[in-house]
């Protein structure tokens, strides 16, 4: 199934790129009147008019095929089992709580301080600095 995902991805890629390419390459409708006034576009590669109907007709197939590439990407995206829930709450479920930090005993232990906590008087462990990340999301 990832092969498949894999080809869906790189082959949708390569046809907005060929997209990109034709029509920027494909002249505009005003373009018309300054070929009637001989602009040159008779001698071009296609012929006279036959560059518009090549370059519209590529456009419109690579539409197509962008467009069944996208729809079978939606489906196959839909119809993955996922773990469920939203990012978050995997995020959350996967990691442990932490562990609640001791109390420490005196007012003065309650005080905060600058960047380094000082460690209590009465020989007691120093309190765990705060969880970052993840484990600062509250769980329900």
């Amino acid at each position: 199934m990832n092969v498949v995902l894999n080809i869906l991805v790189s082959v949708q890629m390569l046809t907005a790129l060929a997209m990109i390419g034709l029509i920027l390459i494909q002249h505009g409708k005003g373009a018309d009147m300054g070929a009637a006034f001989g602009s040159g576009s008779a001698g071009s590669l296609f012929g006279a008019s036959g560059s518009a109907n090549f370059l519209s007709r590529t456009t419109g197939v690579l539409a197509a095929v962008f467009f069944a590439c996208t729809l079978l990407l939606a489906y196959f995206s839909h119809s993955r089992p996922t773990g469920g829930g939203s990012l978050i709450e995997r995020a959350v479920v996967g990691t442990p709580a932490p562990a609640p930090a001791p109390a420490a005993s005196g007012p003065a232990s309650q005080i905060p301080t600058g960047n380094a906590p000082a460690a209590p008087a009465s020989g007691a462990p120093a309190p765990a600095a705060p969880a970052s990340g993840a484990a600062q999301i509250p769980t329900k």
